[in-house]
């Protein structure tokens, strides 16, 4: 009774106050199966030939299963009711005060009512879970004889009963990647039937049949479960962000445009820079021929200007053949005081009409 008592104080102690992330919300339902481990009960038998004092039913390692339907209400609480069944073979009856050999089967099956807190340590791996439950669970000590060797006595008992019973579960659940709501668990119980239990039976002593009684006073179970989880509601992890796809280098550039100084033609250092990025961007696309178009202002007279605009169409053409543009492929022209780039009336002096255009066919 110590010992379980406990293990639920335990459970309940380790539970946190506050509510911690859950990996899963809503219904969900589950399944199990593992190692079921019975503590061997301390029986009293009534009857002859037991003699006196208690006995101890041994039992042999055997399997559980369980089924769960459960829901999630987002806090890291859970709550289900499950169905259970162990079963486990008699391997002796000890005590009496002659060895005896013994067999038959011990099932145990019921109902529980479970309420579970799921721990969010940080990891989308592993989900630690504590819990207790409560419920009702029937025992069936099945065909259960026991016999000393060369004769003298026997036993033969059966029956059914039905107690209630509680248990504490640690345990952890392992989500699937890329199995949204679909969980693998591994956890240990120890469950408790709290008013033992009694089974009939006859007893043959000397050759004398009498009717005999088996009373299990501690009925403790162990079990060891590994089982598979689904929650029907878990959203879908997000997508991965698609890898940007590099946006494609820009064509070079087909136009270009040099300015002047007042009345000069000789070019600054940013004019040779742009004659230059011409020069080297032709390279790289097909070239038919490039076009060389000098321009001036208003100010001066018409005569001048074109004269000027032609002397200003030259100097770039030098230019682009000093950085490798064969001198074949470039057309030049004057344009003078027409085809202004920013509209104005005659004798202005406006710095964006005293240019040259680069246009690369």
């Amino acid at each position: 009774m110590r010992y379980r008592n406990a293990v639920i104080a335990a459970a309940f102690l380790a539970t946190p106050v506050a509510a911690i992330a859950q990996p899963i919300n809503g219904l969900y339902v589950g399944a199990g199966a593992g190692l079921h481990a019975p503590i061997n009960p301390n029986v009293t038998p009534y009857g002859p030939g037991f003699g006196t004092g208690s006995l101890e039913l041994n039992q042999d390692y055997g399997f559980n299963s369980n089924l769960a339907l459960g829901y999630a209400i987002g806090n890291g609480f859970r709550f289900e009711v499950e169905g259970d069944f162990m079963r486990s073979g008699v391997n002796q009856l000890r005590g009496t005060p002659f060895p005896t050999a013994s067999n038959g089967t011990v099932r145990t099956w019921g109902v529980m009512a479970n309420a579970m807190f799921d721990l969010d340590v940080g990891s989308p791996w592993v989900y630690p879970y504590l819990g207790v439950g409560a419920g009702y669970q029937w025992t069936r000590l099945n065909s259960l004889t026991s016999v000393r060797p060369g004769g003298g006595f026997a036993l033969a008992a059966s029956g059914e009963t039905g107690e209630p019973a509680g248990q504490a579960i640690i345990g952890a659940s392992f989500p699937i990647p890329n199995m949204p709501g679909l969980s693998v668990t591994a956890d240990y119980r120890f469950m408790d039937i709290l008013g033992g239990a009694k089974y009939d039976g006859v007893v043959v002593n000397d050759a004398v049949a009498s009717p005999a009684v088996l009373k299990l006073h501690n009925q403790f179970n162990n079990d060891v479960v590994v089982g598979i989880r689904y929650a029907f509601n878990t959203p879908a992890p997000p997508s991965a962000a698609p890898v940007p796809v590099a946006a494609p280098a820009p064509a070079p550039a087909r136009s270009y445009l040099v300015f002047f100084d007042w009345d000069r033609a000789d070019l600054t250092d940013r004019a040779k820079a742009i004659v230059k990025e011409a020069a080297d961007n032709s390279t790289r696309v097909q070239v038919t021929r490039i076009e060389v178009n000098g321009y001036t202002d208003t100010s001066g007279k018409p005569h001048y200007n074109q004269g000027l605009s032609v002397r200003r169409a030259k100097a770039v053409a030098a230019e682009l053949v000093k950085n490798g543009v064969p001198q074949n492929v470039i057309d030049i022209q004057g344009f003078g005081e027409t085809h202004l780039l920013v509209a104005t009336g005659p004798g202005v002096r406006e710095p964006q009409n005293r240019r040259v255009e680069i246009i690369i066919r």
